[in-house]
């Protein structure tokens, strides 16, 4: 393992953030040398980050932790456009007022993850609106766009992978990487900013930013891209058969949240303690070396300390509890799904896939062939089954590990 003279780099390095680095030696450096401050972009397309922005934002934290600045840039003017990386179609474009929305939403959740104020290392949240917004077309491209040439913007992987599909990419989206390194060029100038974070679909766009601040304003700047989080068996994280995993509580149940991370595949155990909680290395070292049914204990420790990162003691307790009721005990839990059923009956079938439980109806159905749909703990042989209002609450269960409320 590389060994680093910062301790941000080192922090980085042990905990399996770093993938590619524009100069390791530099960037180095500059850390042991002074504060830091560094960014990393996050697009307003929803109400709420899902759980593939998690790694980012553990990354301004562990920023936070090293004694560096954390900045939060949240896309304002980006998300009017759309990053196209890693997709084949444009995104739905936002309104403004939806967008504002959004941002009003995502804020909360950042706080629960860092320290915001105006100390040195305290962080702080932009929005590049504040500077996208007021741009003027035919300065903006007489300033910038002559240190950009087209032919290497088609060779970035989101230019691309969607040309290779013969998907169409809009010349508003073929924009977005320009504006991106335009953000860096202005948190630099604002913000003394000298280092952007992000994902490795990032490297190209990042990698603009570093050349565009050298061009145009002679200045060092950093790019830091880590590792794309796919689980052991090759999946992208975060993508459940239930839909996304959202950070904020009215989005997703700090319970459901919970019950993702107790779901680790058991080779994925270490290397999730390391990149999403704080529990000391040696630990993790002995947590993962667990075997067996042993191993549960660490993903049990898991799960309450990532969802205490995302919503607090109180949450992760209860989510907790209400685990240790529902498997071990059997009994119900406040906080599972709930569904209210209108009418005297619902389909087993209908009941699994509304409560989430199933993503499908051939997989519900696979479900009670194999034996792993129950109704209050009793086996459902019969995919036809209709339940019936014999009482207010009734208890699902799809497998072992899933379990919903229907309320007549």
């Amino acid at each position: 393992m590389t060994h680093y003279q910062s301790d941000l780099l080192q922090l980085l390095n042990e905990r399996g953030y770093i993938h590619q680095i524009t100069d390791a030696e530099a960037l180095d450096a500059a850390a042991v040398k002074g504060i830091v401050p560094g960014y990393i972009g996050f697009d307003a397309t929803a109400p709420s980050l899902h759980i593939g922005s998690l790694v980012q934002i553990m990354m301004l934290r562990r920023l936070q932790q090293a004694g560096h600045k954390p900045i939060v840039v949240m896309g304002g003017g980006t998300t009017k456009i759309g990053d196209p990386s890693g997709r084949d179609e444009s995104r739905q474009l936002l309104t403004a007022e939806k967008i504002d929305e959004h941002i009003a939403s995502i804020k909360a959740c950042f706080a629960n993850f860092l320290t915001f104020g105006d100390g040195p290392t305290d962080a702080i949240m932009v929005n590049n609106a504040d500077w996208l917004d007021s741009l003027e077309y035919m300065p903006f491209l007489r300033d910038v766009g002559p240190h950009f040439t087209i032919n290497r913007m088609l060779t970035f992987d989101s230019v691309k992978l969607r040309l290779d599909r013969e998907q169409p990419l809009t010349f508003l989206e073929f924009n977005y990487m320009i504006f991106q390194a335009y953000d860096f060029l202005e948190l630099q100038r604002r913000n003394d900013c000298t280092l952007q974070l992000g994902g490795s679909d990032q490297w190209g766009n990042i990698v603009n930013g570093v050349e565009l601040n050298r061009r145009i304003d002679g200045k060092q700047v950093y790019g830091l891209t880590t590792p794309l989080i796919t689980t052991a068996d090759g999946k992208k994280m975060g993508k459940t058969a239930a839909g996304a995993v959202w950070l904020n509580a009215d989005q997703l149940s700090p319970y459901d949240y919970w019950q993702f991370w107790r779901n680790t595949q058991d080779a994925d155990v270490g290397r999730f303690l390391r990149l999403f909680t704080d529990i000391d290395l040696d630990e993790i070292r002995r947590l993962e070396s667990l075997e067996g049914s042993e191993i549960n204990e660490a993903k049990k420790l898991l799960a309450d300390a990532a969802t205490t990162l995302a919503h607090g003691d109180d949450s992760a307790r209860q989510a907790a509890d209400t685990a240790q009721k529902t498997f071990e005990q059997g009994s119900s839990g406040d906080d599972l799904p709930r569904m209210q059923v209108e009418g005297g009956s619902i389909s087993i079938l209908d009941a699994m896939m509304s409560l989430g439980l199933c993503a499908s109806k051939g997989e519900a159905k696979r479900m009670v062939k194999g034996g792993g749909a129950r109704i209050n703990g009793e086996q459902v042989a019969n995919e036809q089954h209709q339940i019936t209002a014999v009482s207010g609450e009734i208890r699902i269960s799809a497998g072992k590990k899933k379990h919903g409320i229907l309320v007549f």
